[in-house]
C-alpha cells in the first residue's frame, strides 16, 4: 500500500503543469524548431525593429488571460468574439505581428507538422525577439497547449494601461503571481517599441513628474486636442529605441518615462530604489528580467490533454 501511495504521488508531481513544461520538450519531436523561430524572425525584424517589441507584448499580454495559451491569436468569428479587438490589443498588437506568427507557424509546421503549439511559439517568439534586439537569452520552457477560446472581457480587466497608478500595477502583477520586483523587471520592455499619441497624451500635457523639454518634444508630434494625431508613434526609449538595454531605467531616473505608467515606477514609490538598480547594472537587469519572463510564461499553462495544437493559429481545430 506505501509502495501505491508513493508511485501515485509521483504521478501527480510529474503531471502538475509546471513539470510538464520542459525547455527540451520538442527535443526528439521537433528538434530544429529553434532555429526554424529565429529564422523567420531575423528576418521580420531586420526589416521593421518594432515587431520584435510587439512580440514580446504579444506574449505578455496572451498570458495575463487566463495564461499563457494562445487565445490571443483567435479571431472573431460570426459566433465568437476573441481578444484581439479588446481594448489592450486592438491597436497596440498590430496586424503585422499576427502574420510574422502564421509565419513562424508555416515554417515550424513544415519542419514538423502537428507537434508545435501557438502558444510555445508565442513564447520562443518573445525570448528570440528580445536576443535578437540585443537583450538577454534563457531556456523557454516548452509544453503548453492550445485554448479552444478566449476572453474578450478578460483582456479588457486583466492587462493593466498606460494611466496605471504604481499600486494598480502591482496588484495587476499580484494577480498573476507576480511581485512587484517582477512587474519592475518585465516594465524594462519598454526599453523598445514605440506607443500612440493617445496613450502618453495626458501624460505630457497634464502631469507634473515630466521634464519640461521631454514633454516639449513629444508634444510636437503629439497635438493636445483628443483625436487629432491619435495614432502617431513615439518610441519608448528615445534614447536607443531599437535595443534592448537598461536605458529605460535612466529615462525613468530623468523623469522621461513615455507612459504615465512607467513614470510611476519612479516617482517617490516603492519601486524607486530597484529601479535606481537597474539602471547602475545592466547585468542585474538582464538576468531579473529573463527570470521573470520564465515566471510569466508559467502563468496557468494547458498541458497534457488539455486544449488542442491548432494548425492554424487563428482558428480552433
Amino acid at each position: 500500500m506505501a509502495l501505491l501511495a508513493l508511485v501515485a504521488i509521483l504521478f501527480c508531481l510529474g503531471t502538475s503543469t509546471n513539470a510538464q513544461l520542459s525547455a527540451s520538450y520538442y527535443s526528439y519531436t521537433c528538434p530544429n524548431l529553434s532555429s526554424t523561430v529565429q529564422s523567420v524572425l531575423q528576418s521580420a525584424i531586420s526589416q521593421d525593429a518594432r515587431v520584435g517589441a510587439t512580440l514580446v507584448r504579444l506574449f505578455y499580454h496572451d498570458c495575463f488571460v487566463n495564461g499563457c495559451d494562445g487565445s490571443i491569436l483567435l479571431d472573431d468569428t460570426s459566433t465568437f468574439t476573441g481578444e484581439k479587438t479588446a481594448g489592450p490589443n486592438k491597436d497596440s498588437l498590430t496586424t503585422k505581428v499576427f502574420q510574422v506568427v502564421d509565419d513562424i507557424k508555416t515554417a515550424v509546421e513544415n519542419a514538423c507538422s502537428g507537434v508545435v503549439s501557438c502558444a510555445d511559439i508565442v513564447a520562443l517568439a518573445a525570448m528570440d525577439s528580445v536576443s535578437i534586439l540585443g537583450g538577454p537569452s534563457w531556456d523557454v520552457k516548452l509544453g503548453r497547449r492550445d485554448s479552444t477560446t478566449a476572453s474578450f472581457s478578460g483582456a479588457n480587466s486583466n492587462i493593466p494601461g498606460p494611466s496605471s497608478s504604481l499600486q494598480n500595477l502591482i496588484s495587476s502583477f499580484n494577480s498573476q503571481g507576480l511581485s512587484a520586483n517582477e512587474m519592475v523587471a518585465l516594465s524594462g520592455a519598454h526599453t523598445i517599441g514605440q506607443a500612440r499619441c493617445i496613450t502618453f497624451r495626458s501624460h505630457i500635457y497634464s502631469d507634473t513628474n515630466i521634464y519640461g523639454s521631454f514633454a516639449s518634444q513629444l508634444q510636437s508630434n503629439c497635438p493636445s486636442t483628443s483625436g487629432s494625431g491619435d495614432d502617431n508613434l513615439s518610441p519608448l526609449d528615445l534614447q536607443t529605441p531599437t535595443r534592448f538595454d537598461n536605458n529605460y531605467y535612466k529615462n525613468l531616473q530623468k523623469f522621461e518615462g513615455l507612459l504615465h505608467s512607467d513614470q510611476e515606477l519612479y516617482n517617490n514609490g516603492s519601486t524607486d530604489s530597484l529601479v535606481a538598480t537597474y539602471s547602475n547594472d545592466a547585468s542585474r537587469f538582464s538576468s531579473d528580467f529573463a527570470a521573470a519572463m520564465i515566471k510569466l510564461g508559467d502563468i496557468s499553462p494547458l498541458t497534457g490533454s488539455q486544449g488542442e495544437i491548432r494548425k492554424n493559429c487563428r482558428i480552433v481545430n
